[in-house]
């Protein structure tokens, strides 16, 4: 079944930026280069709240993962932490000496990592407001910075066309990705932390393994893409682009999946709600729209937790076919009228027995790679060992 077009928000007075959902999908978030963040609710008849304090355009906004603040981030230069509620409370920090592109929480709610046209990357504490340390070795503005799930790792996107890989806790950058041919307008994690995903001006969607800084993916497009977001399996990638359309991308298959027409003019941003059951996209059109995923939606849930689950297994090598870990993709079937056929229920049983040796199968091999991954560890503290001791013994002769 297609995406479809759930709800449709009016209220802003100029071009959309960003949009945000909160955990709960009670909220949506969004920000406009009308200088205001509105929050929209999910619930039908609901009033919209409307939250004035930035002196420019808001460019970009975000849910922290409790819900109860949203950070904002102005072409005024100040970062926003507002209190979603009818009174839109809101602190302000002087962040950046330039325009704030980008605001984002990291999952536990603790820091914030904001990019601006100053050219740096800057890290928050939430609590205090407390400014703790910048990057800086992008040469043009950054348009995009984004916390690896765990927290460890920030990527950044910027109009030096490359995109960046920074350590939080050493503070210095691990890689740089350079295929782009244009400046690079937004990047973000996979849910799994593995991959990256960069969109830019060279009308372009690469997907990079970052344990092997390998390139996964290119989708090649005919418009500038604005934004992008990962669906919360990681099976799916969505985009927003200037030929107003969005685009659902199919990560296992590596294809184009629905290419959807809603916006008048650009689409300048979209995102996934936090489970993956709905989106939201924004564009110069002023508008913002709510649309029902539609794909897939009772079967992730299952592989997700099959995946975690893991069974001990010792010394079994089966390959691995994807290359992303992704977990699986199934297709929902329908369900059939009650007057079903013996052979139709001996079909499906037969079905589901498939179904449970394949998860049983995939249990195998997630257990199989960790162990490899044990094993490499062990191996390399050795050589590290036998290095180290032929070393002291080089030494001892030459003393």
């Amino acid at each position: 079944e297609d995406p479809s077009l759930e709800r449709h928000f009016k209220g802003h007075r100029d071009a959309v930026t960003s949009v945000d959902f909160s955990l709960n999908k009670k909220q949506l978030a969004s920000g406009s280069m009308d200088s205001c963040l509105m929050i929209w609710s999910m619930k039908p008849q609901m009033r919209a709240y409307r939250f004035v304090g930035h002196k420019d355009a808001v460019m970009c906004v975000h849910f922290s993962p409790s819900g109860h603040l949203v950070a904002s981030g102005s072409r005024d230069k100040t970062v926003r932490l507002w209190v979603p509620s009818a009174k839109g409370e809101s602190t302000v920090f002087k962040a950046h000496t330039a325009t704030v592109r980008s605001v984002h929480f990291s999952s536990d709610g603790q820091s914030l990592v904001t990019a601006s046209d100053d050219k740096t990357v800057k890290v928050w504490t939430v609590h205090r407001q407390k400014f703790l340390f910048s990057l800086s070795q992008h040469i043009n503005w950054v348009r995009c910075a984004r916390f690896s799930p765990d927290g460890r790792l920030i990527v950044s996107a910027s109009d030096d066309k490359t995109v960046k890989l920074w350590d939080k806790t050493s503070r210095e950058c691990i890689h740089s990705f350079c295929e782009h041919g244009g400046f690079v307008n937004h990047a973000d994690f996979h849910p799994s932390g593995t991959c990256i995903a960069a969109a830019g001006t060279d009308n372009t969607v690469k997907v990079w393994d970052i344990r092997m800084n390998r390139l996964l993916q290119h989708y090649q497009g005919n418009a500038v893409v604005n934004s992008l977001s990962f669906h919360p399996s990681g099976n799916y990638l969505i985009t927003a682009s200037n030929d107003s359309t969005l685009k659902i991308l199919d990560l296992l298959e590596g294809r184009l999946l629905y290419t959807l027409h809603g916006h008048q003019g650009p689409a300048t941003c979209v995102a996934f709600s936090r489970a993956g059951d709905f989106f939201a996209s924004g564009g110069s059109d002023e508008q913002v729209m709510v649309w029902k995923t539609n794909f897939d939606a009772a079967d992730y849930g299952d592989v997700l937790k099959t995946q975690k689950s893991g069974t001990n297994v010792n010394g079994t090598h089966h390959t691995l076919q994807s290359e992303m870990d992704c977990g699986v993709h199934l297709k929902k079937t329908k369900p059939q009228d009650s007057g079903r056929s013996q052979e139709q229920q001996e079909e499906e049983t037969g079905l589901a027995n498939t179904l449970e040796h394949i998860m049983g199968q995939l249990d195998v091999l997630t257990q199989t790679v960790s162990i490899l991954e044990q094993r490499l560890t062990l191996t390399e503290d050795k050589l590290k060992e036998c290095l180290e001791n032929q070393q002291k013994i080089i030494q001892s002769k030459m003393s």
